[in-house]
């Protein structure tokens, strides 16, 4: 079993632009004032505005070619007013993702851009946003009423490689100076039974200071690969499905299938444990 995808080949930049186009069909025409099911706290516009808002901001960086938070901070500064209306809504997704798309599609994938996440490059902004807008056109058609399993189909690839972005960027932890962790369980293999790629899950407690800030969050200690069981003939805790409701699951969002979770109850406890938090 191979153990964990690359995402190098992977085309994001057509991902991103279909996933953005699916997005905006779904709600061009869904009832305003609906709650969205995944992110409570929003509605239909608000969703709408919400990936407009990341779009253009993600675009501007790559426009700008920006590198420095300064110029993060000066250019967030300048964010437009949110539209009134949906037409207005519509039209400003419709002139970021255009600009997004357009701005990442002139840089080569290594070209450097001011980036949250360790990798500063405009590739993983590729990646990023490609994943940012599947998870947002699961919400998009959760919002409309879609069942999840008569939605837009999920690109198994994209959805391995967005399992791997969850554990070992969104959820994941890599010991640094002044945090400590704790082992809240036994490690946990999380494998896709379609494209055939497994991760060991260590579920920790991250306390210390970071950056000036106090920390207390659970995460994931991540290694490529099946976890190894404990004794000659154990097998270790196992949670297995399609790479599209394993990326949904780590996410928070509704599965189409069913996962497939056996072993140790305390150990995948442990695991759900850390996907109680959200992620944004």
């Amino acid at each position: 079993m191979p153990s964990a995808p690359s995402g190098a080949d992977l085309p994001f930049l057509d991902h991103l632009a279909s996933e953005s186009a699916r997005f905006r069909d779904v709600l061009a025409d869904a009832p305003a004032g609906t709650t969205v099911p995944t992110c409570p706290d929003w509605d239909t516009d608000d969703l709408l505005w919400h990936l407009a808002d990341v779009q253009w901001f993600w675009g501007g960086i790559a426009e700008g070619r920006l590198t420095t938070s300064e110029q993060v901070e000066a250019h967030g500064d300048s964010r437009p007013e949110r539209p009134a209306d949906r037409a207005g809504l519509l039209a400003a997704f419709d002139g970021s993702s255009a600009r997004l798309h357009e701005q990442l599609s002139q840089l080569s994938p290594d070209t450097e851009l001011w980036m949250w996440a360790d990798e500063h490059t405009a590739g993983y902004i590729r990646r990023r946003q490609a994943h940012e807008a599947l998870v947002h056109r699961l919400d998009a058609e959760a919002t409309a009423g879609i069942d999840p399993a008569d939605r837009a189909p999920i690109d198994a690839r994209l959805a391995a490689d967005g399992v791997d972005e969850a554990l070992r960027i969104m959820r994941g932890y890599e010991p640094e100076p002044g945090l400590s962790h704790e082992q809240l369980g036994a490690p946990v293999t999380i494998a896709t039974v379609d494209t055939m790629h497994a991760w060991t899950v260590t579920p920790v407690r991250v306390t210390g200071t970071y950056d000036g800030r106090d920390i207390d969050l659970l995460r994931f200690l991540v290694a490529d690969g099946p976890a190894a069981g404990e004794g000659p003939d154990a097998s270790a805790p196992e949670v297995c499905g399609t790479a599209a409701d394993l990326d949904c699951w780590l996410w928070n969002r509704p599965v189409a299938g069913e996962l497939s979770r056996s072993g140790d109850p305390a150990a995948l406890a442990a695991v759900d444990s850390v996907l109680r938090g959200s992620i944004d």
